[in-house]
């Protein structure tokens, strides 16, 4: 038996040295970002035309559109794991390409319910169908994508993997929801639906000549109940510190018109520009530096643009609180998913990323309500401090825990 243990840890040391040294990590990272941008432009698209034709079109009420719109959500959570049991059985290949065409297929119904607006519930259960398949979808493709990437270029890059990813991930939502505005209103309620056809085709394109990762079927795969306590001390203090960025997406529009504030969606600019700028000019402090560091770093900054927010007594002020959370939470994915997957052996890297990656589903899940209790309670600008409290429980989490396991 230490045989063959020993014969299982040697092929990973030595693909992903292969790798690394036969595909230049700009040829791997490119297409698959590529790869992801064209998927989340899709889930922007909806963002920024489902709402729309849900109450305006099809005449139902904010609440069935809340409903509507998390239903995507939820499926993304709840296949978690059946995405990382794909990709490591299967392939990361095979699983990114699936969940490329269920992307094709949710905007084959997305198409088809902006179509029969004049049959409102038949419209919207066609809707409801096609923003499961979404949620499914984007579990697949990206567990597939990241996977991929990290399988192709050694896990010793992996933080830069997904810095990139991450950068395509939220550009894509970012651009994506504008873009479907315009379109709806230039060229009628199917044209942006339509595109997401398109995007599917690029985004399985611009992957398809990647090389294929090897499968170890003979390999005994960890539960994933059992997964989930490997990464649970990286999942919980990214789930806490995420608590800031749902409270940004969800109310700072609302503060701003709570305070009579001006410039609502520059506090939205700056978060999202600052987040992606942080990723393109330090995508390699994780790999170099360490996960546990960067992320303490991350926190703090993190903590303070939301005290900025809950402090302002103008609107710039919380603009800077928002820029300076798009900073601090900008490397908190990659670098603590840089330490959840040195948990596992890289046969279950899949399956771990998962894992992790529901906390920050859970967080966004449960952290709207929740601070939407609180600004019942005490105002829209309290929230700001429930965020940076979130943000000291994460650090008391990773410092804690690490000092246990040492």
């Amino acid at each position: 038996m230490a045989v063959k243990s020993t014969n299982m840890v040697t092929p990973e040391i030595r693909d992903d040295h292969h790798h690394k040294k036969n595909i230049p990590l700009r040829k791997v990272l490119a297409p698959i970002v590529i790869s992801v941008f064209a998927v989340y432009l899709t889930i922007g698209i909806t963002l920024g035309a489902l709402p729309t034709l849900i109450k305006n079109e099809l005449k139902f009420d904010s609440f069935t559109v809340g409903i509507v719109m998390g239903l995507q959500f939820l499926a993304t959570l709840l296949t978690r794991a059946y995405a990382g049991k794909l990709t490591d059985t299967l392939g990361a290949k095979i699983s990114n390409h699936r969940g490329i065409f269920l992307v094709s297929a949710a905007g084959i119904l997305y198409i088809a319910g902006s179509s029969f607006v004049h049959f409102p519930l038949l419209a919207l259960g066609l809707l409801i169908l096609s923003r499961i398949i979404h949620g499914i979808s984007e579990s697949m493709m990206v567990t597939g994508a990241l996977t991929w990437g990290i399988g192709l270029v050694g896990a010793h890059n992996s933080g830069k993997v997904m810095t990139w990813n991450g950068i395509s991930m939220y550009g894509g939502i970012a651009l994506g929801a504008p873009l479907s505005m315009w379109m709806g209103s230039q060229f009628g309620v199917i044209a942006p639906f339509t595109l997401i056809l398109l995007l599917s085709v690029v985004s399985w394109l611009s992957t398809a000549k990647l090389p294929t990762l090897e499968v170890d079927p003979a390999h005994v795969r960890t539960p994933f109940y059992k997964v989930i306590a490997k990464v649970s001390d990286q999942g919980l203090a990214l789930a806490f510190s995420s608590i800031g960025f749902a409270c940004i997406a969800s109310f700072i529009a609302l503060l701003f018109a709570e305070k009579s504030w001006e410039n609502a969606s520059l506090a939205f600019v700056c978060f999202g520009g600052f987040y992606i700028l942080t990723r393109i000019l330090f995508a390699s402090l994780p790999d170099k530096y360490g996960g546990y560091k960067v992320a303490l770093v991350s926190f703090a900054i993190e903590i303070v643009g939301q005290l900025f927010i809950g402090f302002s007594h103008s609107g710039w002020m919380a603009i800077v609180g928002c820029a300076l959370t798009g900073i601090g939470f900008s490397l908190v994915f990659p670098s603590l998913g840089v330490l959840a997957i040195k948990k596992v052996s890289h046969q279950m890297r899949g399956t771990a990323l998962g894992a992790y990656s529901a906390f920050f589903d859970l967080s966004l899940g449960l952290a709207g309500p929740i601070a939407g209790i609180i600004a019942g309670w005490f105002g829209y600008q309290s929230i700001y401090f429930f965020g940076a409290i979130s943000g000291l429980l994460a650090i008391l989490i990773l410092t804690v825990r690490k000092s246990g396991h040492q």
